[in-house]
């Protein structure tokens, strides 16, 4: 395969992540979009943010193509997790519009040069690497936190698939996957050593609820 190639794939699989995010965000509310489902304040609004700061960092201000764009927390002086929320007067237009330029503004680098043109991560360390590395890196970044949106959507109404037209999943309704659910549970609880607590109701589908002699704060 040549070098035009590799960059097509990696190109194909970043934009598929990119509209996963998008759709994921089609038919939610304002609030469900915005509202923390995890005890860290995992959220789809915020995700689509964090994605749009980091093709900022890696395909722009790396390259020498600063472009406007939420601040990365963990690579400048922006307060702990300062991109991975939306505020109150941060609009969900507001954030999709910027996320949809960013990423022309991306597109417009991957386009213009090589897989082996040499980017300089902005900070002291001052990290070289080349686009063919940035891709990779952001494909797997950028589908790593899809599949969070999709956790965190299906949390949210029970919304699941793989990207629009494309479900990518097992066929049935909600009493067939009531089922499949209770039978992956009965399997936990059958494992050897599992010592699942004889709890029924909600409490048992407690995801925070630790195992019975874990030590707090172990894994």
């Amino acid at each position: 395969m040549t070098a035009t190639g590799h960059k097509r794939d990696l190109h194909l699989y970043l934009q598929d992540a990119r509209d996963t995010f998008l759709w994921k965000l089609e038919g939610a509310c304002e609030y469900d979009i915005r509202r923390p489902l995890t005890p860290t304040g995992t959220n789809l609004l915020g995700l689509v943010k964090h994605v749009t700061g980091a093709e900022a960092f890696y395909f722009g201000a790396a390259f020498g193509r600063p472009v406007e764009a939420p601040e990365l927390w963990i690579a400048g002086e922006a307060e702990p997790n300062a991109d991975l929320w939306a505020t109150a007067d941060e609009s969900r237009a507001e954030i999709v519009a910027g996320y949809r330029r960013v990423w022309a503004h991306s597109d417009a680098t991957i386009d213009s040069l090589e897989l082996d043109a040499v980017g300089r991560l902005p900070g002291e360390a001052g990290t070289e690497l080349t686009l063919h590395r940035i891709l990779v890196h952001m494909v797997a970044e950028t589908q790593r936190h899809a599949g969070h949106a999709d956790i965190v959507r299906e949390l949210v109404d029970g919304t699941t698939g793989l990207r629009a037209g494309s479900d990518n999943m097992a066929s049935g309704d909600a009493a067939w996957w009531a089922g499949h659910r209770d039978r992956v549970e009965r399997a936990a609880r059958q494992a050897p050593d599992a010592q699942a607590p004889d709890v029924q109701g909600p409490d048992a589908q407690d995801p925070g609820r630790p195992c019975p002699g874990r030590a707090e704060g172990l894994n």
